[in-house]
């Protein structure tokens, strides 16, 4: 068929074009936005789940859905080289900005930014990497100690000051959290926590992998009761198939049963790998419907590209150490799989490998589910390690 018509829109947080399954946690984070704005209490939103989950997407759309309701949006992606002061400074910057348009008196956004120039000023020699340029001088003895913890807590307040007296919010939407460093991780969760019992506009929307739930906990004791951890999973069958066929009935295309049943057999339900099958699938078949011998090529096209770029791109990052490690977990399948025993399959003890497993950690190639366990963080990834790595020896 046409592929100038292929409706489906596989990427890293492309929106699909059929956004399915999501629409109670969407309405979830809307409530949460809306009575943060009108000072009322709710708890800042956590996604966290493995790759290909739709955590970005989800983010996104709830940005996108917040800033139509004249919500303040600070849009930030943690990388693993920046330091959180780096990320905040030209977000709130623009954002504040964008605050002082709104009709009101500006003497609140004034001072935000006056704040904003102090903690900037005080941090940039201990975070050599912060890089924006401010057109206000600092308010001495405001948000500029240079101790991060005391500093992000008085910036935020201010923030939040000026966000209600222009009668909205200020969120905080961050894409992957778990690269934020734990103290710098724990000196947001306290400036989070100082707005909140100020009853300030202000909160965060986040998402990352699941060690985020230990990241925080360690962070901060309190963060359970800070935040709510929404997890994100794949789809259940009829939002996958749904997922699937209403982007192809637009364009007056349709699947036969059998097909969709091989895709998710395929894909596990794992919203990034239907819109890959359905792309496939799209361009090898040759009229409608679309059959389970087009599904059955498209899975090794679709194969083909996630090992040539999603896979291979996370798997040429790894050192020799763990990619063996990487390849004795897939030897044992999905997942997850005790320490103990994929140091047994390297014949290693378990304190020897324990450093590799770490890096593999922060890399956010694997997390531990539970104490001792390992499991991956990108789905299918046994499998592309046993055929890019035929063997373990």
């Amino acid at each position: 068929m046409d592929p100038r018509r292929n409706p489906y829109a596989p990427g890293a947080g492309t929106p699909p074009p059929e956004l399915a399954g999501r629409d109670g946690i969407i309405e979830r984070a809307a409530i949460a936005l809306d009575r943060i704005r009108a000072k009322r209490s709710a708890r800042s939103l956590i996604f966290y789940g493995l790759r290909g989950v739709g955590k970005t997407v989800l983010l996104n759309r709830i940005r996108i859905d917040a800033e139509a309701r004249d919500i303040v949006a600070v849009n930030m992606e943690a990388p693993e080289d920046r330091s959180l002061p780096a990320l905040l400074a030209p977000a709130l910057r623009a954002a504040l900005i964008r605050l002082d348009r709104i009709q009101a008196t500006t003497a609140g956004v004034r001072k935000a930014l006056r704040a904003l120039a102090g903690f900037v000023s005080a941090l940039r020699v201990k975070h050599g990497d912060i890089e924006v340029a401010l057109d206000v001088d600092p308010e001495k003895g405001l948000a500029d100690s240079g101790d991060l913890n005391s500093d992000l807590s008085e910036l935020l307040i201010a923030v939040g000051k000026a966000a209600s007296e222009k009668k909205t919010a200020i969120v905080l939407f961050i894409d992957e959290l778990q690269y934020v460093p734990e103290e710098q991780l724990a000196a947001l969760i306290t400036a989070l926590h100082a707005t909140n019992q100020a009853q300030l506009p202000v909160t965060m929307v986040a998402a990352g992998l699941p060690q985020l739930l230990g990241q925080t906990g360690r962070a901060k004791s309190y963060a359970e009761r800070l935040f709510e951890f929404v997890s994100i999973d794949q789809l259940d069958k009829e939002a996958a198939i749904t997922a699937l066929r209403v982007p192809a009935e637009k364009e007056s295309v349709k699947f036969r049963p059998a097909a969709i049943g091989v895709i998710l057999d395929q894909t596990h339900c794992y919203p990034y790998f239907l819109q890959e099958w359905g792309k496939y699938c799209w361009n090898v078949a040759k009229k409608s419907p679309i059959t389970p011998a087009d599904a059955e090529v498209a899975t090794e096209q679709a194969l083909a590209e996630l090992d040539a770029s999603f896979f291979r791109v996370r798997f040429d990052r790894l050192t020799p150490l763990e990619k063996r490690y990487m390849r004795a977990m897939a030897e044992l399948g999905p997942g997850p799989h005790r320490s103990g025993d994929v140091a047994e399959l390297l014949k290693r003890k378990v304190t020897n490998v324990a450093p590799t497993r770490n890096a593999l950690i922060a890399k956010g190639m694997i997390y531990s589910p539970s104490h001792g366990d390992t499991a991956f963080t990108v789905p299918l990834f046994d499998g592309f390690m046993k055929r890019i790595m035929p063997t373990l020896q």
